[in-house]
C-alpha cells in the first residue's frame, strides 16, 4: 500500500470517528488490509465495498475513499503490471465498470502528486487552468463540472467561515456539492492545521465529512520520504 494513501486514509477516518463520536478502528484495520492486498483491482473493489457495507455509519465516506483506491492503484499496484497496463483494453473495461464509482477527488488527488513531482504548491488557479484546462475548447465538459470553482475562485483568499457560509447560500452543481467546501478550504490552507480543522467543526454545515476529506487531501498533500 502507498504510504502517502495509508497516511491519508488513517488521517480521514480517524477526524470523520472523532466529529462524528463513533469508533473506526476495526474498519481502519480492514481497510489497510483490503488496499494493501495483492490482487486486481476488481478484486479488491469487491472487497473494499464488503467493507464498507459492514460499517454503515461510514458510509458517507465511501466514494471519496474509492478515489483513494484508485490513487493507490496507479501508484503502487500498477507497478507490479506490465508497463503498458493503463493503455490495456482490461484497464479500458474496468474503467467502463467503475466509470460511476468515486468523485471529482480523484482529479485534485492526481493534481497533487503533480505538484509534488514538479515541486510545485497547489493552487486552485493552476489546478483548474493547468490541470483541468477549463479554457480549453475542448474541456468545456470540465469547465461545466468545476463552475462552481471557477466563479468563486476568490474565497481561497478569505476564510473557512466565509467559504462555509458561502457554500449554504449558493446552488452547488452534483459533482460539486459536497465537495465545495473542503477543496475550497485545501486551496485555502494546503497544510493542515488545528486552526482550520476547528473551524470547519465550527461552521461546516456537515462538518463530519468535511473535516474528514479536507484531512484527507492535505494529509496525501505531505510528501512521504
Amino acid at each position: 500500500m502507498d504510504n502517502q494513501v495509508k497516511v491519508a486514509l488513517i488521517a480521514a477516518l480517524d477526524k470523520f470517528a472523532a466529529a462524528s463520536e463513533k469508533d473506526s478502528v476495526q474498519l481502519e484495520e480492514s481497510l489497510v488490509e483490503v488496499f494493501s492486498k495483492d490482487l486486481g483491482f476488481l478484486e479488491k473493489v469487491e472487497e473494499f465495498d464488503e467493507v464498507f457495507d459492514g460499517y454503515p455509519a461510514f458510509d458517507e465516506l465511501r466514494e471519496v475513499f474509492f478515489d483513494l483506491l484508485m490513487i493507490n492503484f496507479f501508484t503502487s499496484d500498477v507497478k507490479k503490471l506490465e508497463e503498458d497496463y493503463l493503455d490495456s483494453e482490461e484497464w479500458e473495461n474496468i474503467e467502463e465498470e467503475t466509470i460511476d464509482r468515486g468523485t471529482e477527488l480523484l482529479n485534485l488527488l492526481l493534481y497533487i502528486n503533480e505538484c509534488h513531482d514538479e515541486k510545485i504548491k497547489p493552487e486552485l488557479g493552476d489546478f483548474l487552468k493547468e490541470f483541468l484546462l477549463v479554457e480549453e475548447d475542448e474541456f468545456q465538459d470540465e469547465f461545466h463540472i468545476y463552475e462552481d470553482l471557477i466563479s468563486n475562485q476568490q474565497l481561497v483568499e478569505s476564510s473557512v467561515e466565509d467559504i462555509c457560509s458561502h457554500a449554504g447560500m449558493i446552488e452547488l452543481g452534483e459533482e460539486m456539492e459536497e465537495l465545495f467546501v473542503p477543496f475550497m478550504v485545501f486551496f485555502y490552507s494546503p497544510k493542515a492545521n488545528d486552526k482550520v480543522v476547528a473551524e470547519l467543526e465550527e461552521f461546516s454545515a456537515n462538518k463530519e465529512f468535511d473535516v474528514a476529506v479536507y484531512t484527507l487531501i492535505a494529509n496525501f498533500n505531505i510528501q512521504q520520504n
